[in-house]
């Protein structure tokens, strides 16, 4: 037997279940057999009686007698029903599917040992397919019982816990010729690791729970470990085998705009920012940098600094946004802040008429046009720039890897990349999957910001709420009223945005009223964004399409309808449409009165804190780690150990200790090192290629 015995030829399965243990679990060879772990154990020397049964209680292990057996049969289906016993009561042992050897196997009036899962009907205890064991053949070990995942569908089979644990404990007899060590003596030394063989046997079936701990200690270890060296291995390959173009002045159009225009002064987050880009762009090896901050922490400002700098290097920069709102908000922001300059910045998105496109394409292949700014048109074949030296990638997750591609492929020499979210990603999730880019964060609001108001509101208060409103609208402020988009119903959407358009208009009839919804055509969305910045409107009732990329410093106060349909990261968006400007602003959370636990936690969450990187934390908690990433990386978190959100401690040890090493050892040529290394080869190289940025 090795590791790559397909599971047919295991004895005690065959081809029929190896068929379906494929087609439920995945697994087709004897190593998918090692990795499939227990979901939990049963301690066998705990014996639970029928009168301490509570509802709560998952798989048990109970004592007694069976005392009767009898088959049901209701309408066209038969069931084999019997009677458990033990001193203290009687419950039901049930069989939805069986065969005739079953039954007459079960042993009667004998004392037995029955492992199972228990249901509970009107305080009356049940046990569906339990495991039989006669007390005069039980094994005498007191170690901690397997329980592993498990399916109706293989259960009706007769493949539930007691086949799996035989298999098991089959391939666990052959691990001193099957399992080799991936670690070197000094680490395994140094942190007290079993051995490999060792980690296996003892996650399987535990000596104790001790033994347990280390096993799965060790497990987590590896899996974090070599994850972290896949990414450590690129990042060194990217910085000695990617060339970029050197930015070594910064000059006028830099030092000009920072002393005469620069509106605010930078808070100590952007400068050390600019900072940290500036030592990557001097280097002639491809910046590859994540620029993370919060709503409104002054992210364009860097990047538009950023650009100034590829300028007095002669070069072209171009930033990529996901959306046209989003784009031609960028574009609005940076084109005012360089209204008192001579540099020319254009708009390319898909409604851009030809004839202005032509001159784009011009601008661009003959330089005139230094700064281009664009959704996904900027990628069209046609667009050709005389030196791209650096791209700015908004939103990131929102592009696919082949799209990013097209954006490098545009130079000869690849530009510079900074990676720009709004969305704050939970530091553990950074470290993992963004290992290969380097991390800037803007952790600090600019001065003079104040702090969003949150309140949390539910329909006996719209009263309270409309009322609040008219008196902001009195002060000169604007509101927003935002429904919620769910994406399997836009009929149903609409209606929700028809029917909340006429309460606000019913209820705010002296004031003007602008909607906006993703339906509309882009100059119809222009319009009406216009018409509410320009405050000739006072109220704007919008869906999630005003998530990103509306910069309205009026607007004061930001109502969120039915908000517990809202993600934590959406509601923290939306939340940043508002407090843009110096006066105090407001978010008003609206729910029904039934909350679902996740959502109280979700409003509670939004309620307490405006800081982003908290939120995000709440979020990967509540929707675990792949949505957080965004529908692009989905599928990527595959640990079969590790949980992003409870192993922070051993993701953040790894990842040093993997700095450590490369650094010593880039290559991991050194004798001791070697092990890691051949286990990487074989069993990583070429698995994280999703996560290549460039």
């Amino acid at each position: 037997m090795t590791l790559e015995t397909p599971i047919e030829f295991v004895k005690g399965i065959g081809s029929e279940r190896a068929k379906l243990i494929k087609n439920v679990f995945g697994i087709s060879t004897v190593e998918d057999f090692l990795n499939f772990y227990p979901i939990r154990y049963l301690d066998k020397s705990k014996i639970f009686t029928v009168a301490t049964l509570q509802e709560t209680t998952i798989d048990v292990q109970l004592k007694g007698k069976i005392t009767s057996i009898q088959e049901i049969q209701t309408g066209k289906t038969k069931r084999l029903s019997a009677k458990f016993n033990d001193h203290t009561g009687t419950m039901d042992l049930v069989w939805f599917q069986y065969s005739k050897w079953l039954k007459e196997q079960i042993p009667i009036n004998r004392e037995v040992y029955i492992f199972g899962k228990i249901n509970a009907f009107n305080h009356q205890f049940s046990m569906p397919h339990p495991e039989i064991e006669a007390e005069e053949s039980k094994e005498s070990e007191t170690r901690l019982k397997p329980i592993y995942p498990s399916s109706e569908k293989l259960t009706k089979r007769n493949l539930g816990q007691k086949f799996f644990q035989n298999i098991l404990k089959h391939i666990c007899k052959e691990i001193p010729t099957l399992v080799q060590e991936n670690l070197p003596d000094y680490m395994i030394r140094h942190y007290q690791f079993l051995s490999r063989q060792h980690t296996f046997l003892n996650i399987h079936f535990p000596k104790d729970p001790q033994h347990f701990e280390k096993a799965d200690y060790r497990l987590k270890f590896e899996e974090s470990f070599f994850f972290q060296l896949g990414f450590g291995l690129k990042k060194n390959h990217h910085k000695t085998k990617s060339p970029g173009n050197p930015f070594p002045i910064v000059g006028d159009h830099f030092t000009g705009f920072y002393e005469n225009n620069l509106p605010f002064d930078l808070t100590g987050a952007q400068k050390r920012v600019l900072k940290e880009i500036r030592m990557d762009m001097k280097k002639s090896i491809q910046m590859n940098r994540l620029l993370q901050g919060d709503v409104g922490s002054g992210k364009t400002m860097v990047a538009l600094l950023t650009m100034l700098i590829a300028m007095d290097n002669g070069f072209q920069s171009c930033l990529m946004a996901p959306t046209e709102i989003l784009a031609q908000q960028h574009y609005a922001g940076i084109k005012d802040l360089l209204k008192d300059t001579e540099i020319k910045v254009s708009l390319l998105t898909g409604s851009v008429k030809a004839s202005a496109r032509k001159i784009i394409h011009e601008e661009l292949e003959n330089g005139e046009l230094s700064i281009l700014i664009g959704t996904h048109a900027v990628l069209e074949d046609k667009v050709k720039f005389k030196n791209l030296g650096l791209a700015i990638i908004d939103e990131q997750h929102r592009f696919g890897v082949a799209q990013r591609a097209k954006l490098w492929a545009k130079n000869r020499i690849p530009p510079h990349i900074l990676v720009m979210t709004a969305t704050p990603i939970p530091r553990t999730l950074a470290m993992s999957f963004y290992s290969d880019l380097d991390v800037s964060v803007i952790d600090e609001m600019p001065v003079g910001r104040k702090p969003i108001i949150t309140a949390h509101r539910r329909e006996k208060d719209r009263a309270y709420v409309y009322n609040f409103c008219h008196e902001e609208i009195r002060k000169g402020r604007q509101i927003y009223f935002v429904y919620p988009l769910i994406e399997e119903s836009e009929t149903l959407d609409y209606k929700n945005l028809m029917e909340g358009l006429e309460s606000v208009m019913d209820n705010f009839s002296n004031y003007n009223v602008t909607m906006l919804h993703g339906k509309m055509k882009p100059d119809e969305k222009d319009a009406a964004m216009n018409h509410f910045a320009s405050g000739k409107s006072q109220i704007m009732v919008a869906t999630t399409v005003i998530e990103v990329g509306v910069n309205v410093p009026n607007a004061s106060v930001m109502v969120i309808e039915s908000s517990e349909r809202f993600g934590l990261s959406q509601l923290h968006q939306l939340r940043g449409r508002v407090g843009r400007g110096a006066e105090q602003s407001y978010c008003i959370l609206m729910t029904s009165d039934k909350l679902s636990k996740d959502s109280r936690t979700r409003i509670k969450t939004m309620v307490e804190t405006n800081d982003g990187f908290k939120i995000s934390e709440v979020d990967m908690q509540l929707r675990g780690p792949g949505d957080i990433l965004g529908t692009q990386q989905s599928g990527v978190v595959d640990f079969k150990k590790l949980d992003l959100v409870t192993d922070a401690h051993i993701i953040k040890l790894t990842k040093n200790l993997v700095e450590k090493l490369l650094e010593s050892d880039p290559l991991l040529q050194k004798p001791e090192n070697l092990i890691i290394k051949n286990y990487y080869l074989q069993n990583y190289k070429g698995k994280n290629k999703w996560s290549k940025i460039s």
